[in-house]
């Protein structure tokens, strides 16, 4: 009987999981919103690592439809979007201490917010709550010349700050960081 009992569990599991084993095994770059990294280095060494999941366009109308206006967003797909820093921070005028967050940004047709929040290690939904921010700081908003298909946080590096960067669909939205001294 316990023979009969371990060979139908394994039976069971395996028709389970091998199925889904394909899709476990493909390359990042074949995922419908493979995870990717960026980061920005200071002069000194330190540096600011961005870690997100980049979720594509496929013909969908994204900013005011798929990702409304108005609304707390993750900026990203699936996991939350990490923001680890072990410099102090200036983003937009307010200090940000060194250390890990999650970043969630707040798009309007005409300006966005990006929002630093102090809890970390959630999925990338439900926003947590504003109790948990620790800065809401304005960023510039404007149209890119052509569309971009797959969702892209980067930096460009501005004399000694660092100029974080969305860009999706024809929008892109970015905010000035530098190290605090």
């Amino acid at each position: 009987m316990r023979t009969h009992f371990i060979a139908f569990s394994t039976t069971v599991l395996l028709a389970v999981l091998v199925p889904a084993a394909p899709g476990l095994c493909r390359p990042n770059s074949q995922l419908p919103s493979p995870p990717t990294e960026t980061g920005c280095t200071f002069a000194d060494g330190k540096a600011i690592k961005v870690a997100f999941s980049s979720p594509r366009m496929r013909g969908r109308k994204i900013f005011g439809r798929l990702v409304p206006y108005g609304e707390v967003w993750r900026a990203g797909a699936n996991e939350a979007t990490t923001f680890v820093s072990n410099a102090d921070l200036v983003v937009h005028g307010k200090a940000v201490p060194a250390g890990s967050y999650t970043i969630f940004t707040l798009p309007n047709q005409d300006h966005w917010t990006l929002i630093i929040s102090k809890k970390t290690g959630e999925w990338g939904i439900p926003y947590p709550g504003n109790d948990y921010d620790l800065a809401r700081v304005d960023m510039q908003v404007s149209k890119l010349p052509a569309p971009v298909e797959n969702f892209t946080i980067a930096f460009d590096k501005v004399d000694e700050r660092c100029a974080m960067r969305i860009d999706w669909e024809a929008t892109r939205a970015s905010v000035e960081i530098s190290e605090k001294k």
